[in-house]
């Protein structure tokens, strides 16, 4: 499916404000740092694949859109740091923060999960979102405003077979975020989350016929859904449309949580 999206962006939403995007090289990441530029947002581009990074930002700037990559790791705390800084140091502030770097992790019971994929798969779905926010809070809480997407996903409400990392990451996630939300809410700052269904990604694209169709009956829409869809949503939960939302979770799944 194609979204028809940038026709209807106002250009000036963003206006002034930079953009902090992790796993922004592609996938969800990607699409959010579009929209964001396209809201009028200078961007940072954060991602492990720095190559990616730096290629996303030159699409970025043929539309017209102030970006910069940075390499990030965002297992690493002092990675994630300095990359905040950087954001800083290069657009003069962070007003908006998107943490949204993932893997998918091995697929297998718990009973079988391998110690080392469910350090590695907490390590980046849920200790790189506090990393995120661990560094993003302070420079905004200077500033008196600011405000947060983490990417949860639909596992972060329901459980997923074999899926046991994700699936806990994914919650925890969602716990972060309303604990956070909570923390700042007074001091001019919105964190709240978003809870994808399955999504058109590379993660996706290793996944035979059949178990991609699997995917899709699982949805009501009938499809999977797209990138660009769930930024739709993020940088609705970044404006000040959203102005009174506040430790919110909220699902763009094409109706997988409701069946």
């Amino acid at each position: 499916m194609s979204t028809n999206a940038t026709s209807t962006v106002d250009t000036t939403e963003f206006a002034g404000k930079t953009a902090f995007v992790t796993g922004a090289a592609s996938g969800i990441g990607l699409a959010t740092a579009q929209r964001l530029g396209r809201g009028g947002a200078k961007v940072v581009v954060a991602d492990y694949n720095k190559d990616g990074a730096e290629a996303a930002v030159a699409a970025l700037k043929r539309e017209g859109v102030e970006a910069a990559a940075v390499a990030v790791d965002v297992t690493d705390a002092a990675s994630v740091e300095a990359a905040v800084d950087f954001a800083v140091k290069t657009f003069g502030g962070l007003d908006l923060a998107v943490n949204n770097a993932g893997i998918s992790g091995e697929s297998a019971p718990t009973g079988e999960y391998s110690v080392d994929n469910w350090d590695r798969v907490i390590a980046t779905n849920l200790s790189g979102v506090f990393y995120g926010m661990r560094y993003q809070i302070p420079v905004m809480a200077a500033a008196g405003k600011g405000a947060i997407v983490n990417t949860a996903s639909i596992l972060g409400s329901v459980g997923f077979p074999n899926a046991v990392a994700y699936s806990s990451a994914k919650h925890g996630v969602v716990g972060l975020t309303k604990t956070a939300a909570m923390e700042y809410a007074t001091q001019g700052i919105r964190i709240n989350a978003v809870g994808p269904g399955f999504i058109e990604t590379p993660l996706l694209k290793n996944m035979d016929e059949a178990a991609h169709d699997g995917l899709v009956s699982l949805h009501p829409a009938g499809r999977l859904g797209t990138g660009e869809e769930v930024a739709e949503v993020i940088a609705f939960l970044l404006s000040d449309r959203a102005s009174f939302v506040m430790g919110s979770y909220h699902l763009v799944d094409g109706g997988y949580t409701a069946r």
